[in-house]
């Protein structure tokens, strides 16, 4: 009579699909970019844009690490110098200093914000496996700012928790107790 035809499953020869989905979870994008010649990086999915430097205007009686802000079309963007909110010197600005747009989200609000950075370099995939702990000492900025020190051609790459680094709590404190200080020496 009629012959059953049998079909091979789609999957023969193929890893499962939860294998594939836990190598694809497995590895992640990040931004990687040059600051005070140090590599550090951060996850792309936190990267809205990268704009050319310039036009800033500048806040008075603001931290040092507050650059000032930038009219990224109609809105008001913060503009934050990792290299200064590190603790280190201004970044001084040369044809490949850029501002990388940074989206963070916090208090189910989200909000845009803008750090300096002397040169991108590229976007890298990074396993997991390929990231070690942050190391509690030795390192130039605070240890709760790193995420981790991705592997990448035998070089280490700081990845930043973004979301620490400019914790807007904090940079909101910080900028208080820099205005306060402000009212306090005019007082003087």
């Amino acid at each position: 009579m009629g012959n059953v035809v049998q079909q091979a499953p789609a999957t023969r020869g193929k890893p499962p699909v939860t294998a594939l989905a836990a190598a694809v979870a497995d590895v992640q994008q990040y931004l990687t970019f040059q600051l005070s010649g140090e590599m550090y990086a951060v996850g792309i999915l936190n990267v809205k844009e990268i704009i050319e430097y310039g036009s800033l205007t500048e806040i008075p009686m603001m931290p040092a690490f507050i650059r000032g802000v930038i009219n990224l079309r109609g809105s008001v963007v913060p503009v934050i110098d990792l290299s200064a909110r590190f603790g280190g010197h201004t970044t001084e600005t040369s044809r490949r200093t850029c501002i990388v747009i940074i989206e963070l989200v916090h208090e189910a609000e989200r909000h845009d914000i803008g750090i300096v950075v002397d040169a991108v370099s590229e976007v890298l995939e990074v396993s997991s496996a390929d990231i070690e702990p942050a190391p509690s000492f030795g390192a130039k900025i605070r240890a709760d700012f790193i995420a981790g020190m991705g592997k990448i051609a035998g070089k280490f790459v700081i990845i930043l928790d973004i979301q620490k680094v400019l914790s807007v709590d904090e940079i909101a404190t910080l900028a208080t107790v820099s205005e306060g200080n402000g009212k306090v020496m005019a007082d003087a």
